[in-house]
């Protein structure tokens, strides 16, 4: 099953939140699961990681495997987008991930589950606050 992890759980994780660690321990042991990111989400964390960030962000990457992003799921994700943005704060990046998601299956991860509403995906929050 695909494991897709929103850009918020791993920042926490490379901020040394002991949550994000055990987070992914867990979930990393289900037998069958594979570890995802969205292609715009490994792009949030490479663009805006700083120089003494580099190694450390590249090596947490190196554990995931990257959808690359499509025409169908921008087209998706621009109806999430006008739904949900208003009501529910969900931005351009969120609802490019939840398209990825829905169009290839599994289950999304994240800390900000109120940005997710949409009813054909699979979405859990990554631990509990």
């Amino acid at each position: 099953m695909r494991l897709y992890v929103d850009s918020d759980v791993l920042i926490a994780h490379l901020r040394g939140e002991r949550r994000a660690l055990s987070f992914f321990r867990k979930v990393a042991s289900r037998e069958g699961a594979h570890l995802w990111v969205g292609a715009v989400q490994r792009a949030e964390l490479v663009f805006f990681m700083r120089k003494h960030e580099e190694v450390g962000t590249l090596a947490l990457l190196s554990r995931f495997r990257t959808e690359p992003l499509t025409q169908e799921a921008v087209d998706l994700g621009g109806a999430y987008y006008r739904k949900w943005h208003g009501s529910h704060g969900t931005d351009v990046n969120d609802a490019l991930l939840a398209a990825t998601v829905a169009l290839t299956g599994g289950r999304l991860y994240t800390l900000n589950v109120k940005h997710f509403p949409m009813d054909d995906l699979a979405v859990r929050r990554a631990w509990a606050v």
